[in-house]
């Protein structure tokens, strides 16, 4: 009897044994990477921030998107803009935030996606951050504040509505908390609005005592940063380059003519004329052309 006692807890001894060791499994695959850790940084230049088992912390991004600036074609004001102002920041000199604001598809988010390639092996680490965990933005400048690297973090498609939480977070960051923001951490934000805010029609009709109040809140975020940057749409012959830059670069045979038509046809279709159509045109050409001299007969 006791011998079958005993082998009646063996086995359950064994059972927890191995409860216990896909436990220590998972909590290895879902424990959050040692973020302040400098190899992390020496390693990675992109990240994200994260949330797991309740911790934020930066999520190195093992396959980043080196975008070439030398592609985005009709917005050389801004890139050389952003070009200089982050020049100035990775040489430890005084530099702005960055608002990049405008028409979607111009080519905003490459702009500050493309700084890594001149600048990551200056130091340079880019940080991406959503909208909602603006709210802890204080924990991710605690991390890199006394790195030796220089850090954007990266909002894209930025925009509040009414009465976000996370708006008046990021204006305290920006310019006015008590908390200083380390000079080593700038921010860089895209938009399709250039005051980052909703601005109905009632804010004109006189709904309050002091409108001009209330539209000023909401011009006071914008305002915190440096350079604000606008991306306008683009006209027929810049999206023609922006075609023709792509067709150069991947070295495809068609005609002019039938690119020209092609291309305007695409644009339609789409509903406008962007760098981002143009490009999901090329790609769309090009598996067409590859396609077709695939199949051709030998």
């Amino acid at each position: 009897m006791k011998t079958e006692e005993s082998k009646d807890w063996q086995q359950i001894i064994s059972k927890v044994d191995r409860l216990l060791d896909r436990f220590e499994q998972v909590l290895e695959l879902t424990s959050p990477p040692a973020a302040g850790d400098a190899a992390l940084f020496e390693r990675y230049i992109a990240f994200r921030w994260e949330k797991r088992l309740g911790t934020g912390f930066l999520q190195p991004v093992e396959h980043p998107h080196l975008f070439d600036l030398d592609d985005l074609v009709g917005v050389d004001g801004a890139k050389e803009e952003v070009l200089r102002n982050t020049a100035q920041f990775v040489a430890g000199y005084p530099a702005n935030n960055v608002l990049l604001w405008g028409e979607r598809g111009t080519g905003k988010s490459s702009c500050v996606k493309g700084l890594l390639k001149p600048f990551a092996s200056r130091g340079l680490r880019l940080i991406e951050v959503q909208k909602g965990d603006l709210l802890h933005i204080s924990d991710i400048l605690r991390l890199v504040r006394e790195t030796p690297w220089r850090f954007i973090l990266f909002c894209d498609d930025l925009s509040f509505e009414e009465g976000e939480a996370s708006y008046r977070e990021l204006k305290a960051i920006l310019e006015g908390g008590i908390e200083a923001r380390p000079e080593n951490v700038l921010l860089y934000a895209t938009s399709n609005r250039r005051h980052l805010m909703p601005e109905p029609m009632n804010d004109n009709l006189g709904t309050e005592i002091h409108p001009e109040e209330a539209i000023s809140e909401k011009l006071s975020l914008a305002d915190r940063f440096g350079l604000a940057l606008s991306f306008y749409p683009f006209s027929q012959d810049t999206y023609l380059a922006i075609v023709g830059h792509y067709v150069e670069r991947l070295q495809l045979a068609i005609d002019r003519d039938e690119l020209r038509t092609e291309a305007l046809r695409w644009a339609l279709f789409k509903g406008q004329r962007s760098g981002r159509s143009a490009r999901q045109f090329i790609d769309d050409l090009a598996g067409r052309l590859a396609m077709r001299g695939a199949t051709a007969p030998s």
